[in-house]
């Protein structure tokens, strides 16, 4: 990859450059110790995956070692094919790698058996993805509620109340998805995902389906979770709006984390990507 601006990039496995042509203030940081003082909520060594065999195999990563940080928002980026959402299935216990290992809440998945697997992920993974994912004929309020139905708990209506104000939907619980808006959807989806408190929360391209004006409330949103819930939260994303609102980013290009920043804004994630040849 090209130096074009004397910051170098990110080797696996090392520790993060500090990027100065971003403005990113310079820090001291040790392989595997969050910045906020709590351990890695999610840990990948060495992960690959391999799509195929022989000549026509497909390497979507290529050893990738990457700590998500507790109470932190992570955005992943990389141009198309880079190996982003591979990444984010395998670190959330959708698919598991060729080689390497994951560990979630100290627990490592990547040799877990397909029960094990689920009880964990329903433990402690929340999803929130493009497409909403809602069943049709359940309403507002059982789809938020299903994963917690599944499980076979009780619903905490106290908790179910705030998460549901906290995406301001008090006025929409009795509506099916039909009746919701696209927007409206997006916030079932997330409250679906916060009522379990889950460890960390997965969002695939969260605003992809959205305008502009209703994507950024839905960042907002997720944001907030952060900030005053401190949710753990791991979005995949191309816009770097989106990214914006991360506190860290990791850029992905040929199976590989080749950059890291951290509170950068949008155009300097425009360069970043640019850089990247997206």
């Amino acid at each position: 990859m090209a130096d074009h601006d004397g910051e170098q990039p990110l080797e696996q496995g090392g520790p993060a450059a500090a990027p100065v042509a971003f403005g990113v203030p310079e820090r001291e940081e040790q392989e595997g110790v969050s910045t906020n003082g709590q351990g890695p909520v999610v840990v990948a060594d060495s992960v690959a995956r391999r799509y195929g065999a022989g000549e026509t195999a497909v390497d979507a990563l290529r050893g990738v070692s990457v700590d998500i940080e507790q109470a932190r928002l992570t955005a992943v980026m990389g141009p198309s094919g880079s190996g982003k959402s591979t990444l984010m299935h395998i670190l959330a216990g959708l698919d598991k790698p060729t080689s390497g290992t994951v560990e979630v809440a100290g627990t490592e998945i990547t040799k877990l058996g397909d029960n094990d697997l689920t009880k964990l992920r329903r433990e402690h993974i929340g999803f929130v993805f493009q497409f909403f994912n809602l069943l049709p004929m359940l309403n507002a309020r059982e789809n938020i509620t299903l994963p917690l139905t599944i499980a076979g708990e009780k619903p905490d209506a106290g908790w179910v109340d705030k998460v549901v104000s906290d995406v301001g939907l008090q006025d929409r619980l009795d509506h099916r998805p039909s009746e919701l808006s696209g927007g409206q959807q997006q916030r079932v989806a997330i409250a679906r995902a916060l009522v379990s408190r889950p460890t960390v929360l997965f969002a695939d391209e969260p605003t992809g389906n959205l305008d502009s004006n209703t994507g950024q409330e839905i960042l907002q949103l997720l944001r907030n979770s952060v900030d005053t819930l401190d949710q753990t939260t791991v979005m995949v994303t191309h816009e770097p709006r989106a990214a914006a609102i991360a506190d860290r980013i990791l850029f992905l290009a040929d199976g590989l984390i080749v950059r890291e920043m951290r509170d950068a804004d949008a155009h300097e994630i425009v360069v970043a990507m640019e850089q990247l040849g997206a």
